[in-house]
């Protein structure tokens, strides 16, 4: 049987359709929802505008995470694992809800969710504040309403007991865990599997990426994370030059070195990564530099620039033999019309 109530919050009415098992979910920050959802208006025929099913994949939201539309924290922390409920929200709650389903349906289309907002200027930023690309939703902002979400809780999980994404973790959880993550990449590196390796390093990059972009860049607090950042990147790079991403290996390091000039381990990979797409004179200009930055390397670079040279030798030697095959049969015709006006 239905049952409707007000929830102790202004402008919201819930019904449950079909009741939960157990207690009401301890919650914490950082506990993740998983849910279904179906949002319809507040009309007569009760128009779908967006239904999570049919995206193919249940909503996650985590607690404490400034989700934009702040009243499905409240919705959701109000039902039972199993639950299905229906929850009326006045327009007061309902008011970032176009731009929230903007992101998501772009994501479910494999776009970025915030195109059209980035780079932009003038007559481009008025026209996409008034605009979100669909029709329907560009409604909902011209005339806020009221809105009703149907609501299915699968599951709320603890902070532990999930992989939490980067972007959903503490400062002192990215802290803690670019060590685990720069660990694992180096065991994965030991049983050969780079790709992996490298996502592991890429990913404690982008912790500490998000740290730095809070603070004013060469600062103090700045540096330390930039000494922490370095040593991955080369590491990513390394197992970049392993897989034969060689222009994924010069970006990378062409990016480092613009803030360390200095850096010969960075100077190393990108000539390896030079000399392995046959830009011979930029990679011998980086080996000369590594040989001069860093005098233990010297043996090493030896090593590299006669194998360079060697490489290069066999190319031109291939190239060669390829033009003469391409010439020689133009040559030879030649060759027989002169004999024969000779006759």
């Amino acid at each position: 049987m239905e049952e409707t109530y007000l929830l102790n919050v202004e402008g919201v009415k819930k019904k449950i359709l079909h009741g939960g098992r157990g207690e009401l979910p301890k919650l914490q920050d950082g506990s993740k929802f998983t849910f279904h959802f179906q949002t319809l208006k507040d009309d007569f025929e009760r128009t779908v505008i967006d239904d999570s099913r049919e995206a193919g994949m249940p909503m996650e939201i985590i607690v404490g995470k400034m989700f934009k539309l702040e009243i499905w924290e409240t919705l959701l922390s109000s039902m039972r694992i199993g639950e299905v409920a229906e929850f009326w929200c006045d327009a007061i709650h309902t008011g970032m809800y176009a731009l929230v389903s903007r992101g998501m349906r772009r994501i479910a289309e494999g776009r970025d969710p915030l195109e059209g907002q980035k780079h932009r200027c003038g007559m481009g930023n008025m026209f996409d504040y008034h605009s979100t690309g669909y029709d329907d939703l560009d409604e909902l902002q011209r005339t806020p309403q009221p809105l009703i979400f149907i609501m299915e809780l699968f599951r709320v999980e603890d902070p532990s007991a999930y992989k939490r994404d980067t972007w959903a973790m503490s400062k002192e959880e990215k802290l803690a865990a670019v060590p685990v993550l720069h660990s694992e990449g180096n065991r994965l590196v030991l049983r050969r599997e780079f790709a992996q390796a490298a996502a592991k390093y890429q990913e404690a990059v982008i912790c500490l990426r998000n740290l730095q972009a809070k603070e004013k860049p060469w600062e103090d607090d700045w540096l330390k994370l930039e000494s922490l950042v370095t040593p991955l990147v080369l590491n990513y790079c390394q197992c970049q030059l392993e897989l034969g991403e060689y222009y994924e290996v010069l970006e990378h390091t062409t990016e480092l070195l613009q803030k360390h000039k200095d850096n010969a381990k960075a100077y190393f990979k990108r000539a390896k990564a030079h000399a392995a797409v046959w830009n011979e004179r930029e990679a011998r200009e980086d080996f000369q530099r590594v040989a001069h930055l860093d005098p233990s390397m010297a043996a090493a670079v030896k090593k590299e620039l006669k194998q360079l040279g060697e490489r290069m030798r066999k190319k031109h030697v291939e190239d060669r033999k390829r033009y003469q095959g391409l010439f020689q049969p133009s040559q030879g015709l030649q060759a027989r019309e002169e004999r024969e006006s000779r006759e």
